[in-house]
């Protein structure tokens, strides 16, 4: 609740009724009409025996003046009191308007719980009373999964429906002292007073279990799935504002990872102060570099194994200070929590794509879009591609590359707007095989023209039979699919070497080149390279193919 608010209704609650301004007035004009009679009675029935006058006289004068004091003062109190009532009635109805008005600003009409404010100041009254009385208090936000599809499928009938359903299902499902909130399109809150992270999270679970088995309606799916993230006071946040942050993170961390789940936050998942502002600043900031583009791309090249020529260039984002992001990493969280991926992923392409053509790097240019973007309904592959024109960057030098940490949600999406930048021309590459959750099954869901292993199975590959193992799996599927195998994180001869030796199209890494504004051109000598290495001499047996 604002100042301004606090302001008019203390304004209100003050102000005089009706009935107390009746009796001052009364009392006022009762004075009015005493005053006179009592000062000038005396001083006739004085000047009545003085002249030895009968006390018919001053009896008839009082009387008279009595009743014309009387007259007026009946006058006086009519013509004060009739636009009293109208202020009167006007303050009334002011106060029943303003009531409806404060109830409807804090109700979803929808649904008919609570809306993003009405939750905001219930936080806001739990937390004071958690800190006065030493008790716990848990958020939850829950977001539904798979709701896009719904509205695609069933229309926004459905969809309300839906909503509707899931509304009256947390509202029956939990106690009268917890709070049940739409804070979204189709994202709800529950405030869990009294109840600590393991308690919040049985309690959600239990509402999981109930909506994977709704029965179905005319209008409603059977089953309805949702994500949620949990945390608590003080039990993991110091503060309302962590609170909800930490909240939001976990919901974040779920719909990552596999969806249909409920998750306490961890902070070991986040790096250090990633969440250290509130989501509606990171949202706000992640607004301003999208509009503004406080980012510089950076170049690091990609050489052939056997020659090393450089076939290409990844191109990887920097935000600059004034972004208010100190790295990428917490750039791309920030717009991963606040919605924000495929505006920072297409702000972050025309920034790469802009600089390579002011570069006239040659070989393909290869950049980075989470499969959150592709999977995006408001996503265009013809936006994608007028982006390109617009730099005179033909389509056939692009790589996509998708990354496998992230979980796919919507495959069939994905999968439609791959073909359509295939059709266009690009390529689209599958980045970090083997260190997502995933592990090599986004390979069979997606036919890729470019493989690229994650740096921890290369760099794992010198000392590691296992992972040298898998390193020569993923070889040898992507040469029966004919795909381009690249090695990621080369920093070491010895790294160099297995590449060689297993027959690795290219390689990127440090010991190459490192990212750079203005990256290699010219080829390299490998063998010199290898020659050069100090340590080269202790590891010199050939890696079995």
């Amino acid at each position: 609740m604002d100042d301004d608010q606090r302001r008019f209704e203390a304004e209100l609650a003050a102000a005089d009724s009706l009935r107390l301004v009746r009796l001052r007035l009364w009392a006022a004009l009762l004075v009015m009409f005493t005053i006179p009679i009592a000062i000038a009675t005396p001083v006739l029935y004085g000047l009545a025996i003085g002249n030895g006058s009968p006390m018919v006289l001053p009896t008839i004068l009082i009387a008279g003046a009595s009743m014309v004091l009387g007259v007026v003062t009946v006058w006086l109190a009519r013509r004060v009191l009739e636009p009293a009532e109208r202020l009167d009635q006007a303050r009334i109805w002011l106060g029943e308007a303003y009531r409806r008005a404060r109830e409807e600003s804090l109700r979803d009409p929808l649904t008919g719980l609570g809306n993003h404010r009405a939750f905001q100041d219930e936080l806001d009254r739990q937390i004071a009373s958690a800190e006065r009385y030493g008790t716990d208090v848990a958020v939850a936000l829950i977001d539904l999964d798979d709701f896009a599809r719904i509205n695609d499928l069933g229309g926004h009938a459905v969809g309300d429906a839906t909503l509707q359903a899931v509304a009256s299902l947390l509202s029956h499902a939990l106690r009268k002292s917890d709070g049940v909130f739409r804070i979204g399109g189709d994202e709800f809150a529950v405030l869990l007073p009294h109840t600590n992270a393991d308690g919040a999270e049985l309690t959600t679970r239990r509402i999981l279990s109930s909506a994977l088995v709704m029965a179905a309606s005319p209008v409603v799916p059977a089953g309805i799935s949702f994500s949620a993230g949990i945390s608590a006071y003080p039990q993991l946040a110091s503060d309302r504002s962590m609170l909800y942050r930490q909240s939001a993170s976990a919901l974040a961390w779920a719909k990552r990872h596999g969806r249909t789940a409920v998750t306490i936050h961890d902070p070991a998942r986040y790096p250090a102060g990633s969440l250290d502002r509130p989501a509606s600043e990171l949202s706000a900031l992640v607004e301003r570099v999208v509009s503004l583009r406080p980012l510089r791309a950076v170049f690091q090249p990609i050489f052939a194994v056997d020659d090393g020529r450089p076939v290409g260039y990844e191109a990887l984002i920097r935000p600059f200070p004034e972004s208010g992001f100190a790295d990428p990493g917490s750039l791309f969280l920030a717009a991963e929590m606040s919605g924000r991926t495929m505006d920072l992923d297409l702000a972050c392409i025309e920034t790469a794509v802009t600089t390579a053509a002011e570069l006239g790097l040659a070989g393909y240019i290869s950049l980075n879009i989470s499969p959150r973007t592709l999977e995006s309904v408001d996503f265009s592959v013809g936006h994608l591609a007028t982006i390109l024109r617009g730099h005179e960057i033909d389509p056939s030098r692009v790589v996509v590359e998708l990354t496998e940490r992230e979980t796919i949600e919507d495959l069939p999406r994905l999968q439609a707007n791959v073909a359509g930048l295939r059709r266009l021309g690009m390529r689209i590459a599958a980045d970090d095989v083997g260190a997502g959750n995933a592990g090599l099954r986004l390979l069979s869901q997606i036919r890729f023209d470019i493989v690229k292993i994650d740096v921890s199975l290369i760099q794992g590959g010198v000392h590691q039979a296992t992972s040298l193992e898998v390193v020569r799996t993923i070889r040898d599927l992507a040469a029966r699919t004919r795909s381009t195998v690249v090695a990621e994180g080369v920093e070491t001869a010895d790294q160099l070497r297995i590449c060689r030796d297993l027959g690795l199209s290219a390689a990127q890494g440090y010991l190459l080149g490192r990212p750079s504004a203005e990256p290699p051109r010219d080829a390299l000598d490998l063998d010199q390279i290898l020659a050069d290495d100090p340590w080269a001499m202790l590891n010199r047996s050939k890696v079995p193919a």
